[in-house]
């Protein structure tokens, strides 16, 4: 049996982004061009891919079988391509980075810029979303994550600075009129700003010092998605609405201008800094090599330039 491949690219792309519109964004594509060719593959094969209704498109065992075996198959067809790439002056093609919302705002803009300089025929393609999710079933190269949200068996490297902490601030003006906390549990007399993941969990503010461990559950007006209304809780916070706990290079500018105050600093935890992962496969696409080896090359100087500013005897 003979189908067009780009029938199937068509059907891939549906299945791993759970629908015509989704799959028409990561594709730059139109929903009706891949539902014309999600049918026609289906005409092909003589059997239903995808059972769709109003609100859902689900494979049906027959798409869900030949999704399995074809992942594989078009994932080889895609590295001999790609080694045949190897041969070219620059790599070219798209490459596709799932990542939080903290990465793209705080570790990618100190990356990007200068990557897509050195490679002007690569074409990055960023999903920025604060939720864990399958990267590579969703049609990404990579991913970038924390260690506790690693996936397993996967090649992780470091990516943007190896050691972050979260700063917790609120407006002056807010400190004069509710008192400023000298302990963490004193948190919980005041007005905290939340986030909240899709899944619906909040986080505990988790803070540390002298070996005490201290996690709480604070209350507030005002509760946010994690990820994308982050600016509007920050905002909130300068607007004297309560006390904000955020990555420490988020909120820094506004400490610096004075429109926020950090308390409780001997408390802020700090933790590893996020990784960029992917699949451990015997060829990697060649714009996902070059990042790679672009990031691997800016974690050296970084370190370099962290040695030279040290005292002698202490790099």
């Amino acid at each position: 049996m003979q189908i067009d491949l780009g029938l199937l690219q068509a059907v891939m792309a549906v299945a791993q982004a759970g629908g015509f519109r989704q799959a028409a964004r990561a594709t730059n594509s139109s929903p009706s061009r891949l539902s014309d060719a999600v049918r026609r593959a289906e005409q092909q094969l003589g059997v239903r891919l995808f059972n769709r209704t109003t609100r859902t498109v689900r494979l049906t065992e027959a798409g869900d079988t030949l999704l399995q075996r074809l992942l594989p198959a078009m994932s080889e067809v895609e590295s001999a391509l790609d080694a045949v790439n190897q041969f070219r002056t620059t790599p070219r093609g798209t490459l596709r980075l799932n990542v939080p919302v903290s990465a793209a705002r705080l570790v990618l803009p100190h990356i990007v810029p200068a990557f897509l300089a050195r490679y002007p025929e690569i074409q990055m393609d960023i999903i920025a979303q604060s939720n864990v999710l399958d990267v590579f079933r969703a049609g990404c190269d990579a991913g970038i994550r924390y260690d506790e949200r690693l996936e397993q068996d996967m090649i992780a490297i470091p990516i943007g600075p190896r050691r972050q902490r979260f700063a917790v601030a609120a407006a002056p003006a807010y400190l004069d009129r509710a008192g400023r906390p000298k302990h963490p549990r004193e948190l919980l007399n005041h007005a905290c700003i939340r986030g909240r993941y899709a899944s619906g969990i909040m986080p505990e503010w988790e803070f540390e010092r002298d070996g005490e461990l201290v996690k709480l559950q604070p209350s507030g007006p005002l509760v946010v998605s994690v990820g994308a209304a982050v600016d509007l809780a920050v905002q909130a916070a300068v607007a004297e609405v309560g006390v904000i706990q955020l990555f420490e290079e988020w909120l820094r500018p506004y400490i610096a201008s004075g429109q926020l105050e950090p308390i409780l600093e001997p408390w802020w935890q700090s933790f590893s800094g996020p990784y960029l992962y992917y699949p451990d496969r015997r060829l990697v696409p060649a714009p996902l090599r070059a990042f790679i080896d672009f990031v691997r090359e800016q974690n050296t100087s970084d370190q370099e330039a962290t040695n030279d500013s040290l005292p002698p005897g202490k790099a």
